[in-house]
């Protein structure tokens, strides 16, 4: 595979001065307008963040987390900022087994944990950026007031939720069903609440000092400490909703879990593949189940193969579902064994395993000679978790009818079920300026539909501890001050040592699978950036789902259509069960890079939302 011989959507950018490509163009726009008006990448890259708040309020929101990589050419090296926000003190196994339950509610109140997209963003801010507070949150306060256009599938998601809404969560009723009703496609949709509350972040940090530390700093207060932070105090003291459990739950979330928190700077993990470095996340979230599957890769010929054959298909989703196995038994906010998961040693014994038909069993390593524990299960293939100690539909109630946000087949990725359970919702961010500086960012949480509208900040609670196991002695299991083992994976790479390639998608699960397609398909396929994300990909959900409630569909592979037809027979003669989706459903995937003198660019075409602009 060639990439000049490919038809693509629209072009690779290629240009000297700055590149922005993200999940939605007014996010592109803004960063490449701080860009031009003598930002650096990190500064676009908050601005740029912060919009996509109010741009894409159903995959991502003010109360939800970002974790971030970056290069900064001052300091020549890759670093990770964690927004990534903690389980509450309360948050504990007895305290949801005092409530009846066993999964976490994917909706409402209990599934909140510290909102941490602000501190990370200003962190970053603060630390590689230049501009001060007000001028990064001029253009999201802008949108907020003013509106955005609605998309489609705000429009739909809202629909979906309705009925929730002016039943139940009356807050959100009042924010987004303007006038009553659903807004249409393409009206204008404003949050002036939201508005007021970041020019009051603004208006309070100006008044504390003059300088730009100063002020961010202030911010961090307001939000952490201050307003903000009494406001979501009182609320989840307070009030109780209903969420996906049946029931009407308060919070466990007080001002003490969200002033005892703050961003944090990381070391990368790494692993080197085909003289390139891959960087991502520590396991408090699944970015390393990419290096693993490198690791796993790395003993074949790919090349060989061909991008997109049989053969390739075949051996990517194979391991695939033996780094996602590793995901289950050993990610978590605790001590992984990545030295040894990343190992030719343990990888060579794991490459074994796989064979020339499809795997159907869950298949956890024993890195180090560790025994695997993986936690009690759904049955494969439901659509709800199994009994727990409850004796009920652990954190379900009564089932409710699924209605998707779009059909299946056209995203690939965005589930919102009637009662506001979601699966997958996020949007992604990257950015590179004509200094070197590098940034990937995969903000999300905090949806519209996953919590009631707190009514004077304008937005709701994130629902990320629904990502951790209610089930003693896990890696992932529930525990206060623990991050959930989050699906959010941007991804960096180094070529040669040198800062190369920013890049990621939403998806939640799928993230680390779609990226990797892309990855391979440059490294293997020849193909440019632009190519690599129209190329037709492909990803499996033979392991549990991170989202409530947690099933799995052993040995299923969802495939674009327009994979030629004779592979797709070939795979189901290996014993795959092959999904054909529609021709461009798959994968949400942007990138930027460096290439010499070039800065370089490309968006996904599907879903007809994201955009690269640069010069």
């Amino acid at each position: 595979m060639k990439g000049p011989h490919l038809f693509t959507t629209r072009p690779e950018l290629t240009g000297d001065f700055g590149m922005v490509a993200s999940t939605h163009w007014l996010a592109s726009a803004t960063g490449m307008g701080v860009l031009e008006r003598g930002g650096n990448a990190f500064d676009a890259a908050v601005a740029a963040g912060f919009v996509l708040q109010v741009a894409e309020p159903h995959l991502n929101g003010p109360a939800g987390e970002v974790p971030i990589l970056l290069w900064s050419e001052a300091d020549q090296r890759v670093s990770t900022v964690c927004g990534q926000g903690v389980a509450p003190a309360a948050a504990t196994l007895e305290r949801f087994a005092e409530l009846g339950l066993d999964v976490v509610p994917g909706t409402g109140l209990l599934a909140a944990t510290v909102p941490g997209a602000f501190g990370g963003w200003l962190l970053m801010l603060e630390r590689w950026g230049t501009w001060k507070l007000a001028d990064v949150l001029a253009p999201a306060i802008h949108y907020a007031e003013r509106g955005v256009p609605v998309l489609e599938r705000i429009a739909t998601t809202i629909a979906t939720v309705k009925e929730l809404f002016t039943d139940e969560w009356t807050t959100s009723a009042a924010t987004w069903l303007p006038g009553g009703d659903v807004p249409a496609p393409g009206s204008k949709l404003a949050n002036p609440v939201l508005a007021a509350t970041y020019r009051r972040i603004v208006a309070e940090a100006e008044a504390a000092s003059a300088s730009r530390e100063g002020q961010l700093q202030a911010a961090r207060r307001a939000w952490y400490e201050g307003f903000v932070a009494e406001a979501i105090a009182e609320f989840s003291a307070t009030t109780s909703w209903l969420d996906t459990s049946g029931e009407r739950h308060g919070g466990l979330l007080t001002g003490d879990d969200l002033a005892s928190w703050s961003a944090s700077v990381e070391e990368p993990v790494t692993f080197d593949y085909h003289g390139h470095t891959v960087c991502k996340t520590g396991p408090w979230g699944q970015g390393p189940v990419f290096l693993q599957q490198l690791a796993l890769l790395s003993g074949y010929d790919l090349t060989g193969m061909g991008v997109l054959s049989a053969d390739y298909v075949h051996t990517v989703t194979e391991a695939a579902k033996l780094a996602f196995a590793d995901r289950e038994a050993w990610y978590g906010d605790t001590d992984v064994p990545l030295a040894d998961l990343l190992s030719e040693s343990y990888n060579a014994g794991r490459r074994a395993l796989i064979g020339d038909t499809a795997s159907l069993e869950l298949r956890p390593g024993s890195p180090g000679g560790r025994e695997p524990r993986l936690p009690v299960l759904p049955p494969a293939g439901a659509a709800g978790p199994a009994p727990g100690a409850s004796g009920r539909r652990a954190g379900v109630g009564e089932p409710t009818v699924s209605r998707l946000v779009v059909p299946a087949e056209d995203t690939g990725d965005e589930v919102v079920t009637s009662d506001g359970a979601v699966r997958g919702d996020t949007c992604h961010v990257d950015v590179v300026d004509r200094h070197g500086n590098m940034v990937s960012a995969t903000p999300s949480g905090g949806w519209l539909q996953s919590s009631p509208v707190i009514p004077s900040l304008g937005f709701g609670l994130g629902t990320r501890a629904q990502m951790f196991w209610l089930q003693e002695g896990l890696p992932a299991s529930l525990r206060p001050g623990a991050r959930p083992r989050t699906t959010l994976s941007p991804s960096f790479a180094l070529r040669d040592g040198r800062p190369w390639l920013a890049f990621g998608t939403p998806g939640g699960d799928q993230q680390d699978q779609w990226s990797v397609n892309l990855f391979l398909a440059l490294v293997h396929g020849g193909l440019n950036l632009q190519e690599a994300i129209d190329a037709p990909t492909f990803h499996t959900e033979h392991f549990p789902s991170s989202f409530f409630p947690r099933g799995s569909r052993p040995g299923v592979v969802h495939v674009e259509e327009r994979l030629d037809p004779a592979v797709v027979a070939e795979l189901r003669r290996r014993g795959h069960e092959v999904e054909v989706q529609g021709p461009w459903s798959l994968g949400r995937l942007s990138a930027v890079a460096r290439d010499g003198d070039f800065l370089k660019a490309g968006a996904n075409p599907r879903g007809a939302q994201g955009y690269a602009v640069g010069r």
